[in-house]
């Protein structure tokens, strides 16, 4: 009888270890670095070779896949086009870039697909939004990914607001539309988990902080304003970062890069330990840092995008070292063994740098347009283009392509990782790739 018992404990534990790995519970995976903990991932695919399934998404969004269990989250946005009269109204009090189409209103759903069938089994409304900010032709109104726990889905969508749903029910539990920021081009920064707390940035043109709902309830638990000093011009002070959490000298960190600095925050109550000045113009901020040995890797976007190497063993968090060649302004690095790797925006030109001193080891074109974040799966680095393509590269100080692989549509959003199998969102359809 003891034998079957410890059996049994053994086997489940062993279950729960299988199911743990198999989620992607947030934007860049478990630890939000790109990595999967993936060893058979497909190598060859295209719409007829090793599609488990596809289906079509309603709404529009380039949020990427989140995973938990047998469920599969993305967001989507239904878009209402204003009247002539609304647009010409809206129009004149437009102080920023002018959009290609007014919108009356937007609502933002969330989408629950049968990771095993690939059915839709849940469409939700979660916030709506009248007379919405407009958004850059590049972007969404569903661009920010949700984060996943169990029983609990977190969208986070800017000044659209922050909506908590039950995954079973579907049943909104609570949503806050209090914090607003004027993005300029729409959201992007996606929320990450803490505690108790969900925490995201909030950096527009006209107001710029941190904040930390309690995710319980969607109340406020903290807000933080950004102290640096950035350009007088309020174009030059928006950021569309994602912080990350880790361990610095023995507490855990907020890094947060915004304008023309990376903060630490204390994720318990928002107070600022320490700040870092680029040294250049950095705004706009997109790319997710990547950390590790004692270093964060982060991307200043615009105006000229370059990558910082935070050194954050020291009492007072120093630049190591930086790269201004062919470093993108939107999609994120993703750092394996002691190289780091990332490829440009336009042209797709791949670089692989040493971590630790920033010295290029190659830098080679794979081709095509990039905002998709890259990610290392089964021994492979998998870089996703607008142009439907996914080149494989084999990690190492050599540079050597494994394949390349076509879908139809553009990849915006980063790639998701369950059970041995790719889940591609492209601007219409969502993918689940694996061997056959």
């Amino acid at each position: 009888m003891k034998s079957l018992i410890v059996s049994a404990v053994v086997a489940g534990f062993l279950a729960a270890l299988t199911q743990t790995h198999a989620d992607w519970p947030q934007w860049r995976g478990p630890g939000g670095q790109g990595h999967a903990d993936a060893s058979k991932p497909p190598t060859e695919w295209s719409e007829v070779k090793n599609v488990s399934w596809r289906i079509e998404l309603p709404g529009r969004g380039w949020s990427s896949p989140v995973i938990l269990g047998n469920q599969v989250w993305v967001t989507a946005a239904h878009e209402t086009v204003a009247s002539d009269e609304e647009k010409k109204e809206r129009l004149k009090a437009n102080t920023g870039s002018q959009p290609l189409t007014v919108l009356s209103e937007v609502r933002i759903h969330a989408l629950c697909i049968d990771k095993s069938s690939g059915k839709i089994v849940k469409d939700i409304e979660v916030l709506k939004k009248e007379d919405p900010q407009w958004v850059h032709q590049t972007n969404s109104y569903a661009s920010p990914t949700p984060i996943l726990e169990a029983g609990r889905l977190y969208c986070q969508n800017g000044s659209y607001g922050t909506a908590c749903l039950d995954t079973q029910s579907g049943k909104v539990l609570w949503t806050n539309q209090d914090l607003w920021v004027m993005h300029e081009n729409g959201p992007g920064g996606s929320p990450i988990l803490w505690n108790d707390l969900l925490i995201f940035h909030m950096d527009g043109s006209d107001r710029q902080f941190i904040v930390a709902l309690d995710k319980r309830t969607g109340r406020l638990a903290w807000q933080t304003r950004r102290t640096g000093k950035m350009n007088d011009n309020p174009q030059l002070k928006k950021a569309y970062g994602t912080p990350v959490v880790t361990r610095v000298r023995g507490r855990d960190v907020v890094i947060s890069p915004a304008a023309n600095w990376v903060y630490g925050y204390d994720p318990a109550s928002g107070e600022e330990l320490w700040r870092v000045e680029y040294g250049f113009l950095g705004f706009s901020i997109v790319p997710k840092p990547v950390v590790g040995d004692g270093m964060v890797y982060i991307g200043t976007s615009f105006m000229r995008p370059q990558l910082v190497a935070l050194d954050i063993t020291r009492a007072k968090p120093e630049i190591a070292w930086a790269c201004k060649r062919s470093v993108p302004a939107i999609s994120s690095p993703v750092l394996v063994g002691n190289e780091l790797y990332f490829v440009s925006d336009s042209g797709g030109m791949v670089s692989c740098l040493d971590a630790r001193t920033g010295n290029e080891q190659w830098r080679e074109r794979i081709g095509g347009n990039h905002s998709a974040s890259p990610l290392y799966a089964g021994g492979r680095l998998l870089f996703h283009s607008k142009e439907g393509e996914t080149t494989a590269l084999k990690p190492g100080r050599k540079f050597e392509i494994l394949a390349r692989n076509k879908l139809d549509g553009a990849h915006h959003g980063s790639a998701a990782v369950s059970d041995d199998a790719l889940f591609l969102r492209t601007g219409r359809a969502l993918y689940r790739i694996e061997k056959q």
